[in-house]
């Protein structure tokens, strides 16, 4: 990978090797101690991307279909949206296919990622494949969770006059 590769070569490569199950390779997109956060899986850094890939992404699904569209790269950072498929290899939802879609937001360095988060509307997929309500409940929540423990939500959440639980609604 050269260093002037530009953010849309990147991830273009990476989300096709990651489609394809090559975790090497995208791992390789990297800097090596990048750190691909999932909103399934979570964070996993360095090596273990590629054991994300290739353990996890390959094992619960086959079939993918991973399409970028109009990458933004300014300074450090790089946007692109995305169309997210998949046949799921779930037990209680084999066959099913899932389809979300998405924003990738990366910080870059001398072109490669460092750290690569997404937000996604995840709840069309595994409404797709057929979560019952409670389960995709405990994932949202698993998303609330791991929201507020951002820095950058600290401000937001210190305006909360109604002092409500965020699990009460």
């Amino acid at each position: 990978m050269s260093i002037n590769e530009s953010f849309a070569t990147v991830i273009t490569r990476m989300t096709a090797a990651a489609a394809k199950g090559d975790g090497q390779t995208v791992a390789d997109c990297f800097t090596e101690d990048g750190i691909y956060h999932d909103c399934f899986y979570g964070s996993f850094q360095g090596s273990l991307i590629a054991d994300m890939i290739e353990n996890y992404f390959h094992r619960d699904a086959k079939n993918f279909l991973w399409e970028v569209m109009d990458p933004v790269e300014q300074n450090d950072m790089g946007y692109v949206r995305y169309m997210f498929s998949y046949d799921s290899r779930l037990e209680e939802a084999e066959g099913r296919r899932a389809l979300f879609e998405g924003v990738c937001v990366c910080r870059m360095r001398e072109g490669k990622i460092v750290e690569y988060r997404e937000v996604a509307n995840a709840g069309t997929g595994l409404q797709l494949i057929g979560f019952p309500p409670k389960r995709l409940a405990k994932f949202m929540q698993r998303e609330v969770d791991e929201l507020l423990e951002r820095k950058e939500c600290e401000k937001h959440m210190a305006l909360n006059t109604s002092k409500v639980a965020l699990s009460d609604s």
